[in-house]
């Protein structure tokens, strides 16, 4: 696609990276969205002098999720191993990814932004993983919603594929605060707790926080990666589920 799905940007004298995605009304979390958020992190993590990072997105909603056509049995694996690598970047980015939501933040959008660090969303956003309901489950989502709010709320998320107000997102630690405009939120928080501080000194409180959650993503991602493409992917359920959506028909379970 010749239009860049994503806008990179430096900002505050180069000590806040901002990226938007700017495929709306969808901003589907694609190929070509994974491979230039996988770029502009490569290019600018590193910068000593940088102190956070904004992930936002253009138009009434974060981001629909996942391309449900790269979820299909030819394309999934490639999909998955570039989608959980971008998870991962995240994870363990040596700065703060703040992460502003509106509207629809949904399946592999709600991944990605789950995967940062502090979640900003506007009134009335709605959060869910409804991977489930297509027969599939979220690889990444059963990995990071445990670390952010618990077993038994993440279960709720995982098991039934309902979407939660940012309000009730707020309530059970999903979102760390809920405002009209999150992205400017999410700004203010930086330039009043992040921009003052040592940089270098950010990144050692940074590693320290997540050292243990990282390497709990990072081993668990690769064990229910296996299991979405050796045992999910090989059940008639699970095609079903995606060849209906795609089709726009009921799916018929065989609960097999």
């Amino acid at each position: 696609m010749s239009e860049n799905p994503l806008k990179v940007s430096l900002e505050r004298d180069g000590r806040l990276l901002r990226l938007t995605l700017a495929r709306p009304k969808a901003n589907i979390i694609d190929a070509a969205m994974i491979a230039a958020l996988q770029a502009a992190l490569n290019e600018h993590l590193s910068n000593a002098r940088l102190r956070g990072v904004l992930l936002a997105a253009e138009g009434p909603h974060f981001s629909f999720g996942a391309s449900v056509d790269e979820h299909l049995p030819e394309s999934c694996a490639q999909m998955l191993q570039q989608l959980h690598a971008l998870i991962l970047q995240l994870v363990e980015s040596p700065v703060p990814v703040l992460v502003a939501v509106q509207g629809q933040c949904l399946g592999g959008g709600l991944e990605v932004a789950a995967a940062g660090h502090l979640l900003f969303a506007a009134p009335g956003a709605m959060l869910g993983q409804p991977e489930v309901k297509l027969a599939v489950f979220a690889p990444a989502a059963s990995c990071l919603l445990p670390e952010r709010i618990g077993q038994a709320r993440a279960d709720d998320l995982l098991f039934s594929g309902r979407s939660v107000t940012a309000e009730e997102a707020c309530r059970i630690g999903l979102v760390n605060a809920v405002a009209d405009d999150p992205a400017q939120a999410a700004l203010d928080y930086f330039d009043q707790n992040l921009a003052p501080l040592s940089a270098s000194t950010l990144r050692y409180a940074v590693r320290a926080s997540r050292s243990e959650m990282t390497q709990r993503v990072r081993v668990k991602l690769a064990a229910v990666e296996r299991l979405y493409l050796q045992e999910l992917m090989k059940t008639h359920d699970a095609l079903e589920g995606l060849t209906a959506f795609i089709a726009k028909r009921p799916a018929e379970w065989q609960d097999r």
